[in-house]
């Protein structure tokens, strides 16, 4: 089996499909690519046998076949080479490969195609249809606010709830919580199910800058296709918690300031704060807010004040001030609001001027006062 291919395609397709590849695999196979050719067409597929992809690129070949190639060297190999046709000329009795390129011949060892672990297929599967847009936002606003503790793993990823024409995706740690929604879906389902982060970081970087995506999804695995790529993921079999219940409802007191003013505030008082806590201090008065924050260890202290426009009681809170500063970096609002209710209740954040067809919703936990 022979085929020649643009060295810059290539290497482009692969840097996307190698995503999926884990650090520990397995089975030695899923260390390689899987390269499938069919109709001059060259299919690359990566799996860690959670996560898979598989996209499309032109080629000439002589003929169909399969290989799997050692995922690593090939990378090494084609990051080291300038823009350039080169040809791959397959053994198909030991699957040896031998690379051409105008700078000379590269052998590696591949190894039987088919050996290669089966990629779930859609079955049994409901379908929406979405903007590729909408979804890399939505992934963006939510995937930082999953948690890291395999001890709940329905937290390690991101809820999809599907409500007809409109997707919900809520991403929580337990100390913040990020609810984003966007309308003008095309389905007739309403379900919900969990993504894993692995899958969402990788679908992040495949993402065209426009067109439609179809997302199908069945009780085990969901489908994203989109061009000539799909990425098909586990979902995470778990139930995810009651995240309604946890955003209040009555918030008298709201605040409204500028979002750039004030995450540059935090990150420098930020930096007086106690390392375990983080904690800052919002003191928060009809037009003014003083934002605080001390380490009593190193006798560390820092003060600002900015101005705001505020409707309610007075109030003084802590909060933590890298969450307030992740969040705010997610908003693009030039100004946000912050609706409160006492000190120990979350704080919501919304940004004032939402886009047309979304709306994204961020509750972040209090730290105590100490007295």
């Amino acid at each position: 089996m022979k085929f020649s291919v643009s060295s810059s395609e290539l290497l482009k397709q692969l840097q996307i499909a190698g995503g999926a590849i884990g650090s520990n695999p397995v089975l030695p196979i899923l260390e390689d690519f899987l390269f499938t050719i069919e109709n001059n067409k060259l299919r690359i597929t990566a799996t860690d046998l959670e996560t898979s992809i598989s996209n499309e690129i032109e080629v000439n070949a002589d003929t169909d076949g399969q290989v799997a190639v050692p995922a690593k060297i090939l990378l090494e190999t084609l990051k080291a080479l300038p823009q350039q046709p080169i040809t791959f000329n397959v053994n198909e009795e030991n699957y040896g490969i031998e690379i051409t390129s105008a700078y000379g011949k590269y052998k590696l060892a591949g190894e039987n195609g088919a050996d290669f672990p089966r990629i779930p297929e859609p079955d049994n599967v409901d379908s929406i249809e979405l903007q590729a847009q909408m979804l890399n936002q939505g992934i963006s606003k939510t995937l930082f606010a999953t948690s890291n503790d395999e001890l709940r793993p329905a937290m390690t990823g991101v809820y999809f709830q599907v409500d007809f024409n409109k997707l919900i995706l809520v991403a929580t740690d337990a100390h913040k919580l990020v609810k984003y929604t966007f309308s003008e879906i095309g389905g007739e389902v309403s379900t919900s199910f969990i993504v894993p982060k692995k899958a969402l970081n990788l679908l992040r970087n495949a993402l065209p800058s426009g067109g439609e995506i179809n997302l199908s999804f069945n009780k085990a695995n969901a489908f994203f296709s989109f061009e000539d790529t799909l990425l098909v993921c586990r979902l995470i079999d778990a139930r995810y918690p009651d995240y309604n219940a946890v955003i209040p409802v009555d918030n008298p007191n709201v605040l409204a300031l500028a979002r750039g003013d004030f995450q540059n505030s935090l990150k420098r008082i930020a930096i007086y704060a106690n390392k375990t806590t983080n904690q800052v201090i919002l003191n928060i008065t009809e037009n003014s807010l003083t934002i605080s924050a001390q380490d009593l260890d190193f006798s560390n202290e820092a003060t600002e004040q900015l101005p705001c426009s505020y409707d309610g009681e007075p109030l003084m809170i802590g909060f933590n001030a890298k969450f307030l500063v992740e969040m705010l970096g997610v908003l693009e609002s030039e100004e946000i609001k912050i609706e409160l209710s006492s000190s120990t209740r979350a704080g919501i954040l919304h940004p004032v001027d939402e886009v047309a067809g979304e709306e994204i919703l961020m509750l972040v936990m209090p730290v105590m006062l100490s007295n």
